[in-house]
């Protein structure tokens, strides 16, 4: 049954936002999200709309909007109103402020961030409310979304990633008779040139509250400037609604290209060897020469970008022969004699590299153990990106580069000590390992690229659908692909011996909520990283429970 709020008006309000019944929320929201899905497939648009309808509407789903926007990395981040939720009681509030009726949108707070070419991207920053309503309609918009997209579009997709989009050229370009000239290209400024009119004329999607935030307008240094064009970064419907509009770009592109498709999607004829693989706003397309995808793939291309406000970028945009190679996603694709490898890219490597030596010099006067502990991190996360890959020299490479500058960091350290002293202080023998870098206990270590396996990414199926009952079976044995695939032995314990839950909400943990792992017994009191003193928690549950929100921990042998 849905709830309303006046089932609770005569008791503490903080108390009513406890004792919501999440897994009966996300039961309900989810069967709504189905018959989206299943009336989307039928073609009938107007079961489709009153479905929306009902979800936004329903508090179940306004809920966990709420709850979305109080949880993530962005919660303590106010909008020009300076308000956050962050107490229990203004959560429970909020669930009533998420009305359609009266809506009216608030201008953003642009911030400037850092981009990697040490330029800087404008993003905006949206109330609570308006990211509330945002997410509200998300839980609406994106079933449908999901259901008519680009087979091949992989980014800011549930379930979808970079791996896949580089799987999938792999997949297209591997082939002995594979189109052997790609087009890289990348759209200029895409979050904030896209046209308004054609949005709003296209997307179906609730117009007056869409007008709303495309011409919230935005502030900056106390003043309040108009939007004329684009969807702002920062927004949580953003991304959907750019793919929104780029949706039918591979439709766009295979037509133009003579592709023909059968009853189930499958390609029947690809003469000239075109495929389009999509990730954002950067995409391939390959083709069987250089003249057609000038000539004709270019040009089709550039027509679709202008009917909504677009332009390729002439810097980005270039026409390679695969033996050149390519970069895409940080990764460098290349056809060597014959057999295509994807390897990590100079650019990226250089970028990691920079970011070690900004770490390790920015703690220089740190002790080692609080040096590793920020440079693990960085490590992993580059590795894990690029473990499916050709990287295993690259990683020997750059583990050599790093024991250098950790080499010159402890000799700076200690300039009147000589060599031995400093090998015996800060490098160890682990195994058959003699020169690790790791604390004179061996308790805690850097991170080894080279100790990484290359395992190799297995694709999503391109008409798999999250929101469709049909292939939650698909989705859950991909999921044990996924854990063995990354080896995570451990993560895999501790997941199947809750159950697959949190300790503590008892709610399901998958790979959009994420995971912590916490330990019963701190270190400080005498804890460990044994398995029988580790759980796996979601990463808000975590935080709650270090704030000492969280006071109900069962040890592991409640489990």
């Amino acid at each position: 049954m849905n709830c309303s709020y006046e089932q609770c008006a005569p008791i503490n309000e903080a108390q009513c936002w406890s004792n919501i019944d999440w897994k009966a929320a996300k039961r309900y929201v989810g069967s709504l999200q189905a018959r989206i899905v299943k009336a989307v497939k039928q073609g009938r648009k107007g079961k489709v709309k009153s479905l929306q309808w009902l979800l936004t509407h329903s508090f179940y789903a306004k809920a966990l909007a709420v709850k979305q926007v109080t949880e993530n990395k962005g919660r303590k981040t106010s909008g020009v109103d300076g308000e956050t939720w962050q107490s229990a009681t203004k959560k429970w509030r909020a669930i009533s402020s998420l009305k359609r009726s009266g809506y009216k949108a608030s201008p953003l707070r642009r911030v400037f961030i850092p981009k990697s070419n040490g330029q800087k991207r404008p993003l905006g920053i949206p109330t609570m409310l308006d990211r509330g309503m945002q997410a509200l309609y998300l839980l609406a918009v994106e079933p449908e979304v999901e259901t008519n997209s680009d087979g091949n579009s992989f980014g800011f997709r549930k379930q979808r990633s970079c791996a896949d989009a580089i799987e999938q050229c792999f997949k297209v370009l591997c082939r002995k008779r594979a189109g052997e000239w790609v087009l890289d290209a990348d759209i200029k400024g895409c979050f904030d040139n896209i046209s308004h009119e054609w949005m709003l004329k296209h997307l179906n999607i609730d117009k007056p509250i869409l007008s709303q935030w495309l011409n919230a307008g935005f502030m900056e240094s106390g003043k309040v400037y108009p939007t004329l064009a684009g969807t702002p970064q920062g927004g949580i419907i953003s991304p959907t609604l750019m793919n929104m509009v780029l949706n039918q770009l591979q439709g766009t592109i295979e037509e133009a290209s003579g592709v023909k498709r059968g009853k189930h999607r499958e390609i029947r004829s690809n003469v000239k060897r075109v495929s389009v693989i999509r990730y954002a706003d950067d995409f391939v397309v390959t083709a069987h020469s250089q003249a057609f995808l000038v000539d004709t793939i270019l040009p089709c291309i550039n027509e679709f970008m202008s009917q909504r406000g677009l332009a390729l970028s002439p810097e980005k945009t270039h026409v390679r022969h695969i033996s050149e190679g390519f970069d895409f996603l940080g990764q460098n694709l290349r056809k060597y004699n014959g057999k295509l490898l994807v390897k990590p890219s100079s650019k990226s490597v250089l970028h990691l590299m920079n970011k070690l030596r900004l770490t390790i010099t920015k703690y220089r006067s740190s002790r080692q153990d609080r040096l590793i502990f920020q440079l693990n991190p960085i490590l992993r996360g580059w590795c894990n990106y690029h473990r499916h890959s050709v990287a295993k020299e690259v990683f020997c490479k750059i583990d050599s580069d790093i024991w250098l500058l950790l080499w010159k960091w402890a000799c700076r350290r200690h300039p009147r000590k000589g060599k031995y002293w400093i090998r015996a202080r800060y490098f160890h023998s682990v195994g058959a390992r003699n020169w690790t870098f790791c604390t004179g206990d061996k308790q805690i270590g850097l991170f080894r690229l080279a100790a990484m396996p290359i395992v190799r990414h297995p694709k999503i199926n391109s008409d798999a659908n999250p929101y469709d009952p049909t292939h939650e079976t698909y989705f859950e044995s991909r999921l044990d692909v996924l854990v063995n695939s990354r080896n995570k032995e451990r993560l895999h314990r501790l997941l199947s011996r809750q159950n697959g839950e949190c300790l503590y909400c008892k709610e399901k943990i998958t790979a959009k909520t994420g995971w912590n792992i916490h330990r019963l017994v701190p270190l400080y009191l005498g804890g460990d990283n044994k398995a029988s003193n580790t759980v796996v928690v979601h990463p808000y549950c975590h935080n709650s429970i270090h704030r000492g929100q969280n006071t109900a921990a069962p040890s592991y042998m409640a489990l």
